[in-house]
């Protein structure tokens, strides 16, 4: 097994799932002390160095619960679509992230800016319905007025069953969702 395509799921203290790293990031907290292996690739071989070797691992345990710091939340259509549910903000149906666009409700051309405020998620056929104008100029109408988050629901990965590595099978819910790694502890 090619260790480059190695991914490794963290769980928290309570064994939860937080997320998906990368093998050597698993590493660096395990040679700084913050997690435990709880389960290795047995197909990946070994990494070797001086003073220890280790299986590359496949699930590991955070020792000590970490503080979310608090950050600006960044702006980006990933940051808008999580903002508005993944659902078009004119005719409410749920789409995924590659079916949404972000429309300014006051148009560019109007004087609208790229802003928290003037953005919200729109499937393509409302995009192109309401096109260069205002809601109101196109007779539709916002489902929920674009605003600036305090916070954003954890951005989820889908992990097809099929390929799942075995190793995470006992640690993950039929219906659990699993951070993509974009912040680490």
């Amino acid at each position: 097994m090619s260790t480059v395509a190695l991914r490794t799921l963290l769980l928290d203290r309570s064994m939860a799932p937080v997320k998906v790293i990368s093998w050597q990031r698993a590493i660096t907290l395990l040679t700084l002390g913050k997690i435990e292996v709880l389960s290795s690739y047995d197909d990946a071989g070994e990494l070797r160095s001086a003073t220890f070797v280790i299986k590359i691992p496949a699930v590991v345990r955070l020792l000590r619960a970490f503080r979310k710091t608090k950050h600006k939340i960044k702006f980006s259509r990933v940051s808008v679509c999580a903002r508005d549910g993944f659902a078009c903000q004119y005719c409410g149906q749920k789409k995924r992230m590659g079916e949404l666009t972000y429309d300014h409700v006051v148009p560019r051309a109007q004087g609208g800016k790229t802003t928290w405020t003037n953005i919200v998620s729109a499937c393509a056929e409302c995009n192109l319905r309401k096109g260069g104008r205002t809601p109101e100029q196109a007779g539709m109408r916002i489902l929920r007025k674009p605003a600036q988050p305090d916070w954003l629901p954890a951005v989820a990965i889908q992990v097809s069953m099929k390929s799942l590595p075995d190793a995470w099978r006992d640690y993950l819910y039929w219906t659990s969702s699993v951070g993509d790694g974009t912040t680490d502890p």
